[in-house]
């Protein structure tokens, strides 16, 4: 059966709401619940990035059983990946085995705030491939001397290791990625309903593993005021992720939307309060071989008045599918 999650979007509510939203979640029902890690929100109406991995501790105390992940870490430029497999494995700790972490290649509007630069597309999935190995070298446990082409890692040792390390989820977008998901991750992870990352997936060694996707959805009992929510916060989304992943800030998102209308918008995200609708815009991550589809409510404000739409009307519809 194909599980639903709740999203955690930092971009878009600070780090105390965060919290509050997901313990309502879990009481709302969810199978599980994901987190951004972002610098920066897209677009400067979104208003919000507080520290993910503090809010993932916060979380693990406040919450009991809903499943955390992040939706996705970049361990390569911000972060180096030795400070991932610490911060990965306290948080496994913290939520009592129940946390994976999500990596990708990242994107330049968080990673550019070190100053290192912005590498190429085929750079990146290096990094991450030789990030993912130091990962999974640091959690075996030991002592970690590692000097790749990326990355110098000098007697590394985690002191505090989960008896079951966390899974690791790889994000995709192509071929490339998909090969880089089979081969080194536990799960696969998408923001598109793309049978081809599903079968290029397993056909690289992923067969039998987590599938997740995710969609952003604007729940409104006014259908237009959720359209506008919806153009207001997101109307960056249908960029596509080779645009996204190289503008290096709020202003460039701003400028590459300005053209983006309501119905434009309207016309990808599913808005209002018909949950038929919303359980259509699922259907295709279903369709094609998603285990699990984790839900994007757009408004910081409007999380709690979802989350009580969804444990009444919304989730009942979406486990029928």
């Amino acid at each position: 059966m194909v599980q639903f999650g709740y999203t955690m979007m930092t971009e878009q509510a600070g780090p105390r709401d965060l919290v509050t939203h997901v313990v309502r979640a879990e009481e709302a029902g969810f199978d599980f619940s994901v987190t951004s890690d972002h610098y920066f929100p897209w677009l400067d109406e979104q208003g919000h990035a507080p520290y993910a991995w503090s809010v993932l501790g916060a979380a693990a105390q406040a919450t009991s059983r809903i499943p955390l992940m992040t939706y996705v870490t970049c361990p390569t430029i911000r972060y180096h990946p030795a400070v991932v497999a610490q911060k990965a494995a306290t948080t496994q700790l913290l939520s009592e085995g129940r946390f994976r972490l999500g990596l990708g290649s990242g994107e330049n509007l968080n990673e550019h705030v070190v100053g290192g630069g912005w590498p190429a597309a085929d750079v990146r999935q290096e990094m991450l491939a030789e990030a993912i190995e130091i990962i999974r070298a640091l959690f075996d446990g030991g002592y970690v001397n590692h000097h790749g082409t990326h990355f110098d890692v000098e007697s590394a040792k985690l002191w505090d290791l989960p008896d079951t390390p966390p899974p690791i989820g790889v994000a995709v977008s192509g071929q490339p990625s998909c090969e880089l998901a089979g081969r080194l991750g536990d799960l696969m992870i998408a923001v598109a309903p793309d049978a081809h990352l599903v079968s290029a997936f397993d056909e690289n060694g992923g067969a039998g593993k987590p599938r997740v996707g995710q969609l952003p959805v604007c729940y409104d009992p006014d259908r237009a005021t959720a359209v506008r929510r919806a153009h207001e916060q997101f109307r960056w989304f249908g960029g596509g992720w080779k645009v996204n992943a190289e503008l290096p800030g709020t202003a460039g998102f701003a400028s590459a939307s300005a053209y983006v209308r309501e119905e434009d918008v309207a016309a990808s995200i599913p808005c209002g309060d018909d949950p038929e609708v919303f359980a259509e815009a699922v259907r295709p991550y279903i369709d094609a071989g998603f285990t699990e589809v984790a839900l994007i409510q757009i408004g910081g404000a409007a999380q709690l008045p979802y989350l009580d739409w969804a444990e009444k009307t919304l989730l009942p519809v979406l486990r029928g599918l």
